[in-house]
């Protein structure tokens, strides 16, 4: 008995295992694991009996978690967008854009899924859609089958890091975090992922080309009269809509000082390319309306119909993700936007029906369900886990590794990707970031960067076998007997179960290159975080006095001269000991800057500690002076009620 009350929390631990082993629904695994070893663990003694007792408040909390609602928001805005047919127009125009060239096809899955990514963030929807829509043209034109389908399964797991992510709702409410911070963090990193599967295909292209061959002419469908594809027309119109956003990105702070009225110096890198690319998207969108509208001939075919395929999902990107990022909304208001975004469009393209919005409501709710069981069993496992002094013992293992914060990380990303065999990212993000959140944090490392780069960890878990979803997804949706190709007639080989798997392994591996690179490069996340705030105490200090209508420090420290004037008497010198000393409470800064009064200390002072002579360093500051609970020194009283500036 002694061995297991002494090693109580692994012993659990390994108990959760030996549940999902067995092959028990994750949610009702840990529901029952923490209901089990809290029933042994009371009747051991090592558990109190009221521990219990706080199971109904946490569940309840759950149900009141505000950010918990963009979850469903989001799900049901992607699953509209995805079944009302946008996916399937940006694939063929993006297709017959990127076309004429070598890798043209598996290029505009790429950039297709990082836009699906941005307006959806559903994988599954990803996957599907791109698997329906583009892998038969890409088996038709002679493309590899391993690359075609490692790609559209790669692609699909954007959504995973790119905002607006469901991972990373979940993982900001894990690591006790923002949700928009956790969305500026993963946005260059996102993109940045996206740019090395573009990479990989391109070196394709030039290395291997016969694996990615060209869209053949007769497939172009965007032609002119003059049997030109209109190419001149669309760079010209992508030229001067860049010039525009890279106008407004160098002159930002300018545009916000002519709007506030007062010097703007520097503005948020997130902030900067949100707008910048509203603005050069919004010139391109008015230039193709006014062609239109007046038959001039501007634009090319090919140049008309990327503008209005490409500009509303980007709208509705910049209405959700660029309220977030400027603070105007929350991550749950911009879901519910984004989710009526989504009716709208739907509306406008005229593909919007009674059957299409219960389906995506039923999935959306089969989905969110999924989460909240997952989280309600994850809660009662914690609860229990915790009672058990599970993250000291958690912390203990992992806090004294060699290489420090660095070595934490190597050894937390090479256990997140074997779990990942067996776990996907929800069950992840409830069992294992709690545990490992803490011991992060006591190593200073920022749990924002430390969640984007777990994330980006999880999203293997999506490719690489026995249990990779987004290849069971392609697997769904992929040819598996031999069939007739519908435009060619000739007879199309289906694509195997071991195709699919050997071509998402250079993803896993790209993706484990990006996890390094975040390690090695904290800025790329934490560079786009607004910044903390600091307090100058002296000025603080000076501004308490002012609005007290105290003289200065150096009339009260000096003898008074003069008729009139009486010394004031030093203060005890507890009350001139460093901030660093004490233990502050947090600052009420006032709307001018100004922190305000600090509460009254106790009257009467605590007895000193029989070791060391001073008072407990828990208990309230004692009062000095005359005792009357007042401080004669302002600055003492406000050292101990501002923490020291950074």
């Amino acid at each position: 008995m002694d061995f297991i009350t002494s090693n109580f929390a692994p012993i659990m631990f390994a108990g959760l295992i030996v549940f999902l082993l067995i092959g028990f629904p994750v949610a009702f695994s840990l529901g029952a694991c923490g209901l089990f070893f809290g029933f042994i663990g009371i009747e051991l003694g090592v558990l109190p009996a009221s521990l219990m007792q706080a199971l109904p408040l946490r569940l309840f909390g759950i149900m009141q978690n505000d950010t918990l609602l963009a979850v469903p928001f989001f799900t049901l805005m992607g699953l509209i967008l995805e079944r009302s047919g946008m996916a399937e127009d940006l694939l063929d125009t993006v297709g017959q854009v990127f076309g004429p060239m070598r890798g043209g096809l598996a290029l505009a899955v790429v950039f297709v899924g990082a836009l699906l990514a941005a307006t959806t963030g559903v994988v599954a929807a990803s996957v599907i859609s791109m698997g329906l829509i583009s892998l038969p043209i890409m088996l038709r034109y002679g493309y590899d089958r391993r690359l075609a389908s490692g790609v559209i399964a790669a692609s699909g797991t954007l959504a995973q890091i790119i905002p607006p992510s469901l991972v990373l709702i979940i993982m900001a409410d894990q690591l006790g975090r923002s949700v928009g911070d956790m969305y500026k963090g993963a946005f260059i990193p996102g993109f940045m992922l996206m740019g090395l599967y573009a990479l990989y295909v391109i070196a394709l292209a030039i290395f291997k080309p016969a694996r990615v061959p060209a869209l053949p002419p007769e497939a172009r469908i965007y032609r002119e009269p003059n049997g030109s594809g209109g190419y001149q027309s669309l760079l010209v119109l992508t030229v001067l809509s860049t010039l525009v956003a890279v106008f407004l990105a160098r002159h930002m702070a300018d545009i916000h000082t002519w709007l506030e009225g007062k010097p703007v110096t520097s503005v948020p890198t997130d902030e900067k390319i949100v707008v910048a690319m509203c603005g050069g998207v919004f010139v391109a969108w008015v230039i193709a309306i006014f062609n239109k509208v007046t038959g001039m001939g501007l634009l090319s075919k090919l140049a008309e119909r990327v503008t209005f395929v490409l500009i509303p999902p980007l709208l509705l990107i910049f209405l959700v993700l660029g309220t977030i990022f400027l603070g105007i909304a929350t991550p749950t208001e911009g879901g519910a936007m984004g989710a009526v975004g989504a009716l709208v469009m739907a509306l406008v393209r005229g593909r919007m029906s009674y059957k299409l919005l219960t389906q995506a409501l039923a999935s959306t709710t089969k989905l969110a369900s999924f989460v909240m069981f997952i989280l309600i069993g994850a809660t009662v496992f914690s609860l229990v886990f915790q009672g058990a002094d599970g993250p000291r013992w958690v912390e203990h293992l992992l806090s004294d590794l060699p290489g420090g914060a660095v070595g934490f990380l190597i050894l937390v990303n090479v256990m997140i990707f074997f779990l990942a065999f067996f776990l996907d990212y929800f069950e992840l993000s409830f069992i294992v970031v709690p545990l490992l959140a803490p011991v992060a944090e006591k190593l200073g490392i920022d749990l924002i960067w430390f969640g984007v780069l777990l994330a980006v960890n999880m999203q293997t878990s999506f490719l690489h076998p026995p249990f990779g979803f987004a290849l069971f997804f392609l697997r769904s949706v992929a040819p598996a007997k031999p069939y007739m190709d519908k435009v060619t007639q000739k007879i199309t080989q289906p694509v195997t179960t071991m195709q699919i798997y050997w071509g998402a392994i250079p993803f896993v591996v790209i993706q484990l290159v990006m996890v390094g690179v975040l390690i090695a490069f904290p800025g790329l996340v934490t560079g786009n975080l607004d910044a903390k705030q600091t307090y100058d105490l002296d000025k603080v200090g000076a501004q308490m006095r002012d609005s007290l209508g105290a003289p200065p420090l150096d009339s009260m420290d000096s003898p008074a001269t003069g008729s009139g004037s009486t010394s004031m008497p030093a203060p005890p010198a507890d009350d001139l000991a460093p901030a660093d000393d004490l233990a502050p409470a947090d600052p009420v800064i006032g709307p001018s800057g100004a922190a305000a009064p600090a509460p009254a200390p106790a009257a009467a002072p605590e007895p000193a500690s029989a070791t060391t002579g001073r008072a407990d360093p828990l208990a309230p500051a004692p009062a000095a002076g005359d005792g009357s609970g007042f401080s004669d020194d302002p600055m003492a009283a406000m050292k101990r009620s501002v923490p020291k500036a950074q």
